[in-house]
């Protein structure tokens, strides 16, 4: 019986951070985010991928969070700095999945009624459909995408004519982390360009694609209604006060990306690269294929900005647009509420961000930005002085939370994690799990969902201890919290997941 491989280690610099010294010579360490209960959920598989990311060309920081598990390549959880090259592994095949949350001004008690949370499920349903396959066409009001809009979705993002034509609130386009990405040259021209080569080619079913704008996917992807509860620190209110949060008032929480189409982008993004690499027998970092990279300026890389560019701008006019149709149920079960959009935020994507004075990507896979007041990045926006929306979903009965960044978090390039982070492989959870147990569970939360049997892959306990997560977060000085976010029905699908 051969023995498990201990994980390398990690040396212990603060109450909630550590590094993992590199395996290359010469490389900075790792920085690890985790109070000593989270540091014993990084496996080996885990730390052995961050040391191979790590030592790919051209990365200079690499981030470990406290929700990182094995992923393809590079871990889930992970934040990775290169300024001179683009890696598609740290970004994974789920381009711009994210969350958006939706601030109404209904108060909690009308939600209370387990007929009213039915009757909403049954609307968000009619309109917003989950499943790995599902578009508008499965779906009694979702909303369509002519060809033609299909074609500025995906090249100009949250516009104004895309948000018109898809019947989403201008301003909403304000309260994104990025309302629009620019092809590599710096505009949407290249975007355009490679749209119709691909579509000439390698990008079938376009149309079918883009049907499934408005739709949540399976797997981990998920809608959920909540009652916000701002903390009672100053720091907390003064936040909650800019984001737009009501105390005690219904909201709802999105987690979704950019489905099927972006899915074919990065699918042939990694089989493009793979091939390159194995035709001039060029060295894999770890030799894991799922590490190919592109140093930038090269057509390698300017046709991943383009395809990451387009896959981005599909999940962002996705979030908004299951934004408007959540509103519009809301309305038709409860009319007069009224909603507006608190923040969109991404946490699969790489992103051009100055650090330490210098342009450089920053890689996201399963983290999320975390700019602090006053940081460049957010001159001119509503959080310029008070740091932007943090949205990290824990499980639906442990809740969520809205945090806010502190001038710690350059310590992980102003990231953090992106939510508590798999504790447990979902065959795993499908072979152990107790079905009867997880749907008491549910019950007795008294958290309604749409699912006739919760997946088990999704239980609550196949996920690390969210308490444990944000006190590796506060600790470490990354962020503080603003408001808490109680789950009062949940909407999910059982399919294979996206991400």
């Amino acid at each position: 019986m051969s023995e498990a491989i201990a994980p390398p280690k990690l040396i212990v610099t603060g109450e909630a951070t550590a590094i993992l010294p590199a395996s290359e010579p010469g490389h900075t360490p790792i920085t690890v985010i985790g109070n000593e209960a989270i540091r014993k959920t990084f496996d080996a598989g885990c730390l052995q991928q961050a040391l191979n990311s790590r030592s790919a060309p051209g990365v200079t920081e690499l981030v470990l969070n406290p929700d990182a598990h094995l992923g393809y390549g590079a871990p889930i959880g992970c934040v990775l700095v290169s300024p001179t090259h683009i890696y598609p592994g740290p970004v994974g095949v789920d381009i711009k999945c994210s969350m958006s949350l939706l601030q109404m001004d209904i108060p909690a008690e009308t939600v209370a009624d387990v007929r009213t949370r039915r009757a909403l499920i049954e609307a968000i349903l009619d309109r917003v459909p989950t499943g790995a396959g599902k578009g508008h066409r499965s779906v009694k009001k979702g909303r369509r995408a002519s060809e033609a809009v299909g074609e500025m979705v995906a090249t100009e993002g949250a516009s104004v004519a895309v948000c018109g034509a898809m019947g989403i609130p201008e301003a909403w386009a304000l309260r994104c982390e990025d309302a629009a990405h620019v092809g590599h040259e710096g505009t949407a021209d290249s975007l355009r360009e490679r749209l119709a080569f691909l579509r000439d080619g390698p990008l079938v079913k376009f149309e079918e694609k883009m049907g499934q704008l408005g739709s949540y996917g399976g797997g981990n992807h998920f809608g959920e209604c909540e009652i916000v509860h701002v903390g009672k620190a100053a720091r907390a209110k003064a936040a909650a006060e800019v984001f737009g949060l009501k105390d005690r008032c219904v909201a709802f929480l999105s987690h979704c990306g950019s489905r099927g189409f972006g899915f074919q982008l990065a699918n042939g993004q990694f089989k493009a690269l793979q091939h390159h690499f194995k035709t001039w027998s060029i060295p894999l970092p770890g030799n894991d294929r799922e590490l190919v990279y592109a140093p930038l300026g090269t057509p390698e890389a300017d046709t991943y900005i383009d395809d990451m560019a387009m896959g981005g701008n599909f999940a962002t006019v996705n979030h908004l647009l299951i934004n408007a149709l959540v509103l519009e149920a809301f309305q038709e079960v409860i009319p007069g509420t009224k909603g507006e959009l608190v923040y969109f935020i991404s946490h699969n994507i790489a992103r051009k961000e100055l650090l330490d004075g210098k342009l450089v990507w920053v890689h996201r896979k399963g983290a999320t930005r975390a700019f602090p007041p006053g940081h460049p990045g957010l001159i001119g926006t509503p959080f310029e002085h008070v740091g932007h929306p943090i949205l990290l979903p824990g499980n639906p009965q442990a809740g969520s939370v809205v945090m806010v960044a502190e001038a710690g978090a350059r310590k992980s390039a102003f990231s953090v994690n992106h939510g508590a982070g798999r504790a447990k492989g979902r065959k795993a959870a499908i072979r152990e799990f107790d079905q009867a147990a997880i749907d008491a569970s549910f019950a007795a939360s008294d958290i309604l969902t749409n699912c006739r049997q919760y997946p088990k892959d999704e239980a609550p306990a196949a996920y690390k201890d969210f308490e444990q997560v944000l006190n590796s977060v506060t600790a470490a000085g990354l962020a503080s919290e603003v408001a808490r976010l109680k789950a009062t029905f949940v909407i999910k699908d059982s399919d294979k997941a996206d991400d």
